[in-house]
């Protein structure tokens, strides 16, 4: 039996050998990466930054995750091409400071909240009473997530950043070159807005709210800035430096390449424009814009665009009651740059795509390898895990038997594969307690059986006998020949498939009704690998329990 849980004990390529084929790959990690080593050699550093952003005026959602599993693929994949000789650093980057806009919906306290709008989000209480401010308790989930999957990151805070000088030079040179950073703003913004637009968002001394008003006079070399109090006309000078003040978001974020010297960024498909403007912007302050590229964006179950304000998508915390965080990251990669629904039903598909993925890699040659999502999601040195059986089927187990417990389905597993248990294989232990929450949660309170027609209950009738009459032992594949025999009739017969062994072949309608009429769910697994897993007789007794029903 395959050593569980336990690390490849594989000869590894040398770092030469492993960069030369990661020369030839074309997974997106690489070509991404690519594109960072050839900045370098247009302007060699000793250390390249890598940045991702997070708005934290709402809970952290998977797409926030998204972004940092997939750069820190592509900071992997760099490390691989590099052989390791340039020091990388990740820079997860909240914005924080900025003005809190709109109360989310999927949050306590909202009226609490309310009498904060406008004030930077680290300054405006938490609604849960666990951290000084909402912007420090909403960091602290995402930081939470992140150290819990393991990322190597450095954590920065906007207003950390900016009460603490780290901006400063930045800042100031803006300042100095205003002119071509209004140059390139106003051509972006609607007539009214370009009226009143400056980068500089003061922050009033009295309310501590970040004000939207127009710079009436500034002094580039004092690095002052003037402004008008809007309700009063009262005029204020402040520094630009030192946290008086904020930029907007778009000269923000290039001042922010800038002032952290950031090589790499990638963003979501809605800021493409964003970051163009901010690129012509870091190019103003004699910087140069990242490298990076934009994902598509996730949606909900309605096609949606998903939103922390909304909450209309999945949050990290659900899709770890389901599932692990591997197929989380399996999730991510994955087309990054089309459009997929990010919902409760991908889940089980998508666990047992990372385990195919995680299966076959050790059947792969080494460039191969360098293709299959888990030597991203796993840095080059993917598990060895056994999993004797599929989330899908237990899923299906569960709900069989109304599985409340683990026990319960340990029994199953353990009849099909003696020797196996919950200690000799604790990955396939995690998979039962999350099916176990997945069907308590969604199979179980929408669970319906269809009635079958006249036709269908004589093949049922027929299955049951079949199955009645096979051996106690019999494997999958001779239960699923008797499945397919049965289901060779009308209406199921389909004379366009055929068969390995030249008979007529099975419509999907048959093992359709089979899940419908059995079960209560749509689909399932292989139905023979069901059978064997369950048991011939509780298979026997399921479908004498369908019978009574529609009888």
């Amino acid at each position: 039996m395959t050593t569980v849980d336990s690390v490849q004990d594989l000869p590894m390529p040398s770092a030469s050998d492993m960069r030369a084929l990661a020369e030839q790959s074309n997974a997106w990690p690489f070509e991404e990466a690519k594109k960072i080593v050839a900045r370098l050699k247009a302007k060699p550093k000793d250390e390249v930054i890598f940045e991702t952003g997070y708005g934290p005026s709402g809970l952290p959602h998977i797409g926030t995750f998204g972004e940092v599993a997939r750069t820190t693929m592509v900071r992997h994949a760099f490390r691989v091409l590099t052989e390791d000789k340039i020091k990388t650093r990740l820079i997860a980057f909240s914005d924080d400071m900025d003005g809190f806009r709109k109360v989310p919906d999927n949050v306590p306290n909202q009226e609490m909240l309310a009498k904060h709008l406008g004030k930077p989000l680290t300054k405006v209480p938490d609604p849960f009473g666990t951290h000084p401010s909402f912007g420090e308790h909403n960091n602290a989930r995402l930081r939470a997530f992140l150290d819990h999957f393991g990322f190597d990151y450095e954590f920065m805070s906007s207003t950390d950043c900016y009460k603490a000088g780290r901006f400063d030079e930045a800042l100031l040179k803006l300042l100095s070159r205003l002119d071509k950073v209004m140059a390139i703003m106003l051509p972006s913004l609607r007539e009214e807005r370009a009226a009143t637009y400056s980068p500089f968002l003061p922050i009033d001394m009295r309310t501590g709210v970040v004000l939207q008003v127009p710079i009436v006079a500034h002094d580039a070399k004092r690095g002052m800035i003037t402004y008008e109090e809007p309700g009063t006309q009262e005029r204020f000078t402040i520094p630009v430096t030192g946290g008086a003040c904020k930029l907007q978001w778009k000269p923000d974020w290039a001042m922010r390449w800038v002032a952290l010297g950031v090589d790499y960024e990638m963003a979501g498909k809605d800021l493409i424009d964003s970051v163009k403007l901010s690129g012509q912007i870091c190019k103003a302050l004699d910087g140069k814009p990242p490298e990076g590229f934009n994902y598509e964006l996730f949606l909900d179950e309605s096609g949606q665009k998903i939103s922390k304000s909304k909450g209309n998508g999945l949050t990290i915390d659900e899709w770890l009651r389901y599932a692990s965080p591997e197929s989380l990251s399996c999730f991510m990669y994955r087309e990054p740059k089309a459009a997929k629904r990010l919902h409760f039903d991908v889940i089980p598909r998508t666990v047992d795509e990372y385990q195919q993925f995680l299966d076959g890699y050790k059947r792969q040659e080494p460039k191969q390898q360098l293709s299959n999502p888990v030597w991203h999601i796993h840095e080059g040195n993917p598990p060895q895990v056994e999993m004797p059986v599929t989330f899908s089927m237990l899923l299906t187990l569960v709900s069989s038997s109304n599985a409340e417990n683990a026990e319960t389905l340990w029994g199953f597993i353990g009849r099909y594969r003696p020797g196996v248990t919950a200690g000799t294989h604790p990955k396939l232990n995690a998979q039962v307690e999350y099916a176990i929450h997945y069907f308590r949660d969604f199979v179980a309170p929408s669970k319906t059986f269809r009635q079958p027609s006249d036709s269908e209950r004589a093949a049922l009738i027929d299955l049951r006998d079949a199955l009645s009459q096979l051996a106690p032992d019999s494997d999958a594949g001779a239960i699923q020949d008797v499945v397919y025999e049965i289901g060779r009739r009308e209406p199921f017969l389909d004379e366009k498939k055929k068969a390995k062994d030249g008979k007529p072949g099975v419509s999907l309608d048959w093992f359709n009704m089979l899940y419908q009429v059995l079960l209560g769910q749509e689909k399932g697994p292989r139905f023979g690998s069901f059978v064997a897993v369950y048991g011939l007789q509780n298979t026997v007794d399921m479908i004498d329990g369908a019978l009574a029903r529609s009888a």
